[in-house]
């Protein structure tokens, strides 16, 4: 049943209060990345993320907040409808505070310890996107560690036109803070989950109808230009993980190997930029 969120405003001056220990030390990548897959949770920080976590019927189990943004935020949570709806505790501390909490100077004022929804399969994922028209570009990222990586290349599908994204079992969690952030909270609203085992889920994307492209440093690789002049009606582009890019096994069982044309003596691209450029180069047009 759906509801109203209704805030439920508790101030706080004491960092070491029991309610904060969602938000305690969330400088340590290591811990979080842990613990937060396995607790259920994951941070979003500001309100700009958290209205789109919001929007996409994420639920809080709590909120965080400056005296500052709280009159924004007591209003965005007000308006908020979602499954399972009840009152959620706004913690307000000062800005010292926070930093003492969380170990680091708070954005614009404002955290909210989220419920992490559960994953659709790869079948769900693409079949359910495009309002259930089906998905026609899909991201795949392999192995890319680094989070600022992986949130700028959901911010770059979502402006781009790709319709959903698949990252493969040791890619750095979309859901982790500093990808939210990054993605500016653009990983909540393209469809997403982990496709396992890989590369063997390349067979499961040929199956639904997709040519998969890999992005890699090969002799037999075609030009993007020659992919963006006549792109298949459904295309996974495989991108690898900073430094060794994609695994051999990847790139022998995609359908086609692509590299972006380039020059001033660069070899290549990082992977957020180089995934940009692809998205943008295949985008669906209009009427296509």
């Amino acid at each position: 049943m759906s509801g109203v969120l209704t805030p439920e405003v508790i101030p706080l001056d004491d960092p070491h209060d029991p309610r904060l220990a969602d938000y305690v030390s969330l400088t340590d990548v290591a811990l979080r990345s842990r613990h937060e897959p396995e607790k259920g949770l994951y941070i979003a920080e500001s309100s700009t993320v958290l209205g789109r976590a919001l929007a996409a019927g994420h639920r809080p189990r709590s909120v965080l907040v400056s005296p500052r943004w709280l009159p924004d935020l007591r209003d965005l949570l007000a308006r908020a409808v979602v499954d399972g709806a009840a009152s959620v505790p706004v913690y307000v501390a000062d800005p010292a505070v926070l930093e003492a909490i969380t170990g680091f100077h708070v954005h614009r004022g404002a955290l909210a310890a989220m419920h992490r929804p559960p994953l659709a399969s790869v079948a769900q994922v693409l079949a359910g996107a495009r309002g259930g028209a089906g998905a026609r570009r899909v991201a795949v990222l392999e192995d890319v560690v680094d989070h600022t990586n992986v949130g700028a290349a959901f911010r770059s599908a979502a402006a781009l036109g790709v319709d959903a994204v698949l990252v493969t079992p040791r890619c750095a969690d979309p859901l982790y803070r500093r990808s939210v952030r990054v993605s500016m909270g653009t990983v909540f609203q393209v469809p997403w989950t982990r496709v396992d085992p890989w590369p063997e889920g390349i067979g499961a994307l040929r199956r639904a109808g997709f040519v998969t492209a890999a992005l890699a440093l090969a002799d037999d690789a075609v030009s993007l230009d020659v992919l963006e002049a006549d792109p298949p009606d459904r295309l996974a582009l495989v991108l690898g993980t900073e430094g060794d890019g994609l695994r051999p096994a990847t790139v022998a069982a995609a359908d086609l190997v692509v590299r972006i044309p380039m020059a001033g003596g660069v070899d290549s691209l990082n992977v957020a930029a180089a995934a940009a450029v692809a998205f943008w180069a295949t985008r669906v047009r209009s009427g296509g």
